[in-house]
């Protein structure tokens, strides 16, 4: 695919073509690892249920921690990418933007899984030990040809608008510049700004959903400014997992990622 022909990793390749769409070069990716920071939302009880439902949809991959492959992932029905997230942090520590490494590289391939993922809070009061993480950890992808996205958010004491379009494009380069494939960041807001995150970054982005919207079509818009402006696809937890109709969300942003259709034809396929 000609989005990873700067990859020259064989192992690498192979692997994000089961993450991607062959035909788009793009994904549709659904993260669920939210169990770890937050507890067990609503729509992520079930996760059997809560996968499956996304891979009716048409998702490229969903993103989880190690425990819910052995619990909830390709029990039946769709075949669906599986990234495994290496990070952990919950929201009732001192400080909840410090992440740590629970998960390796090699414990992950045991596990099956097509790519892993790293989450970096750029300007965190321990951001450097996370940039060091995500060093180490590009350097053992990359030996064992193990796709590495890596979340790159802005937040710390001294970033007042995590959506800023310098701060986003100063993380997402960031990002690549440690050794990440795919960086997933925050959306600025709008096109033109996001452009230019994408032009300063020589690794494919992909959106953040980012919280829950008040409607359908505000994210769907989102959705597709981003991908006019160069986005590689979405990665959407709460906007899907939350939805009323998750398998029809996902199919929603499937049309508008990988078939370019408007925004308003893609609602038709969501459950009224």
């Amino acid at each position: 695919m000609k989005v990873f022909e700067n990859i020259k990793n064989v192992g690498k390749v192979i692997r994000l073509e089961r993450v991607f769409n062959k035909k788009s070069e793009k994904t549709v990716i659904i993260p669920m690892d939210h169990g770890v920071s937050s507890g067990p939302l609503e729509g992520l009880k079930d996760m059997k249920k809560a996968i499956n439902s996304v891979a009716d949809g048409g998702a490229n991959a969903v993103l989880v921690h190690k425990g819910i492959v052995r619990h909830g992932h390709r029990g039946y029905g769709k075949d669906i990418g599986l990234i495994i997230h290496l990070s952990a942090g919950t929201s009732l520590s001192p400080d909840p933007n410090e992440k740590v490494i629970v998960t390796s590289v090699e414990e992950a391939m045991r596990m099956g899984a097509d790519a892993v993922s790293i989450h970096v809070n750029v300007g965190a009061d321990t951001d450097c030990e996370m940039y060091k993480d995500l060093g180490k950890i590009a350097e053992v992808c990359e030996y064992w040809g193990m796709p590495l996205i890596a979340m790159m958010y802005p937040r710390g004491k001294k970033i007042s608008n995590e959506r800023d379009p310098e701060v986003v494009a100063h993380a997402a380069r960031l990002g690549a510049e440690l050794g990440a494939d795919i960086i997933k960041t925050s959306y600025t807001g709008d096109i033109d700004s996001f452009r230019e995150v994408v032009r300063g970054c020589p690794a494919p982005v992909v959106i953040a959903g980012g919280p829950k919207t008040n409607t359908d079509k505000e994210f769907l818009q989102m959705v597709k400014d981003a991908i006019e402006a160069g986005a590689a696809g979405v990665a959407a937890g709460r906007n899907v997992f939350q939805h009323r109709d998750v398998s029809g969300m996902t199919k929603a942003i499937s049309m508008v990622v990988h078939e370019n259709v408007d925004v308003d034809e893609a609602l038709k396929v969501i459950k009224k």
